[in-house]
């Protein structure tokens, strides 16, 4: 249902206009949005942000100090030269793993190796 309103209200009302920036198509939508918020429901009283403000705002909790961090998990053998191999880089671990496998956790900037659940 949010969709569609959002549809009516925002996307209809900005279809035939034109825009020569992103900012200026942002701050269009920002307008209209504020419109559709304070807009009074038909069954009920209050608006969106009213709503809002009384039954979401109070049950929000600051977002994390640091960013989240897309990242994905491989298994990786421990060759001879007690390296593994990640997406064809090569990566040194301790050498009593030996002959193990090795749990790899790769992000855009670490990598993290696991044995047996310990780093």
């Amino acid at each position: 249902m949010g969709v569609q309103v959002v549809q009516r209200w925002i996307v209809a009302a900005l279809r035939k206009r034109r825009f020569f920036s992103l900012d200026e198509v942002n701050q269009a939508i920002a307008e209209l949005l504020v419109r559709l918020n304070q807009r009074p429901f038909r069954k009920r009283e209050g608006n969106r942000a009213s709503l809002f403000a009384q039954l979401d705002q109070p049950a929000l909790k600051p977002l994390p100090a640091t960013r989240y961090q897309f990242g994905q998990w491989k298994t990786a053998g421990v060759n001879i030269d007690y390296h593994i191999e990640i997406e064809r880089h090569y990566y040194s671990v301790p050498y009593a793993l030996v002959h193990q496998e090795v749990d790899a956790h790769l992000t855009a900037e670490t990598l993290e190796v696991l044995h047996r659940g310990c780093g």
